[in-house]
């Protein structure tokens, strides 16, 4: 049964067939040759089933409300208000970049929009600035993945809908560990500046940075809503998505004038397009999960990989390893609906907190958006900077091996991701 399956979703996307389509062919085509008593209208309940959580509906609401600030001033606003505090000391200009990506992270939750409304104005920036294309590049890129590990961060949505884990303890679980991300690449770019001696800007009075504060106030109170109301209770995360959708229409169109009703249509357009995509993967993911979970797939994989009775560590470092090489080749969402079924009952088993499990499939996901040879942020750069493939991966292993050791840590201190909930 593992080997048709793997056979015939091999053969798919060598013929270039969507990823959607090879994820419900595949197990359709092992249920009804294994078992073929079963009622075929069982598979469209389950494509139904797995977009019917309400929990979902807080995506296409979050990346509306990315969508309308990408469109509007809020990029530039947070990038001048980060580097009036940052950018006189060495390395100052790459430490905007990174902590800017961090709460535009909180405010989209994909890694992509991050790239696009961060590194379009700030790559100029640090390139005048005396940093090279390369250094510039591989910075932008993986800043972006914080917004995975910073809530809203629509892998953990996924990951939730899979296992039925708390959104909102996974929410505040992975805020630790993005802050140590941040952590890591600014200590990293603050030694590097140093020793290339790249210029650091004039260093700004007080009056400076209160206007800037001034200016940012307003985007800054987006992620301040969502922990808050997330935190404290008062909001769930489809009503805090809500709350974010209002709250960046008053901010773009009446206070800052940014952006006007007519511009909505193309905005929730896009917005569409991507929530689209992802609601068919989801469909397509929980038919998957249901078919193999059917036919015990998952227990014959982890039986083989794994053995009988694997320890909590071997079970971490097995996820972390397929999770990684997974998400090198497809999009974190597709790798999440897939392999989180296989793993995730044996790892509930073994004593592992789902929360913790949670962060570390994030983790991972954020970490091979970056990896070649299919990293979605590379490509992303590649075609918004308008630069070759090998330039933007060159300067990429310090931030891997950074986001390797951050990964060690997590899985042998799980206080790290536990801590807030």
């Amino acid at each position: 049964m593992v080997w048709m399956l793997m056979l015939i979703m091999a053969v798919l996307f060598i013929l270039n067939f969507p990823m959607y389509i090879a994820m419900i062919v595949a197990p359709l085509a092992v249920i009804l040759t294994y078992f073929p008593n079963i009622n075929p209208l069982l598979a469209t309940q389950q494509l139904i089933a797995g977009v019917q959580p309400i929990v979902l509906l807080s995506v296409p609401m979050f990346i509306f409300a990315a969508d309308i600030m990408c469109a509007g001033q809020t990029s530039n606003r947070l990038l001048d208000f980060v580097d009036t505090f940052v950018g006189h000391i060495h390395g100052g200009m790459a430490i905007t970049t990174a902590a800017t990506c961090t709460i535009f992270g909180a405010i989209s939750g994909s890694t992509q929009a991050t790239v696009v409304a961060i590194g379009k104005p700030m790559r100029n920036r640090l390139i005048s600035s005396g940093y090279e294309d390369e250094d510039t590049t591989a910075l932008i890129i993986s800043s972006a993945i914080i917004a995975l590990l910073i809530p809203p961060s629509i892998s953990m949505i996924m990951y939730c809908v899979v296992t039925g884990a708390s959104v909102g303890d996974l929410f505040k679980a992975g805020i630790i560990p993005g802050l140590i991300i941040l952590f890591f690449f600014s200590l990293y770019n603050f030694f590097r500046a140093k020793k290339k001696g790249i210029q650091r800007t004039k260093k700004i009075d007080l009056n400076g940075k209160v206007a800037a504060l001034k200016k940012a106030i307003g985007p800054l109170g987006f992620p301040i809503i969502i922990f808050a109301g997330i935190y404290s209770g008062k909001f769930s995360p489809t009503e805090a998505a809500a709350m974010g959708v209002l709250y960046a229409t008053l901010l773009e169109v009446f206070l800052f004038k940014s952006i006007k009703f007519k511009d909505f249509r193309n905005i929730a357009l896009s917005t569409a397009v991507v929530t689209t995509a992802v609601f068919i993967l989801v469909a397509a993911g929980s038919l998957f999960s249901w078919a193999i979970s059917y036919a015990r797939i998952p227990q014959m994989i982890t039986q083989a990989v794994l053995g009988v009775n694997p320890t909590a560590l071997k079970i971490l470092i097995t996820v972390t390893i397929f999770f990684y090489i997974a998400g090198m080749f497809v999009d974190s969402i597709v790798a999440i609906v897939i392999l989180t079924p296989i793993f995730f009952p044996l790892a509930v088993q073994a004593g592992i907190h789902p929360i913790h499990l949670g962060i570390i499939v994030t983790l991972q996901a954020a970490l091979a958006s970056i990896s070649p040879p299919f990293g979605c942020n590379i490509f992303t750069a590649c075609a918004i900077f308008d630069r070759p493939f090998l330039m933007v991966v060159k300067r990429l292993p310090a931030y891997l091996i950074m986001l390797i050791i951050i990964s060690v840590i997590i899985i042998f201190v799980p206080q790290v991701s536990l801590l807030l909930i």
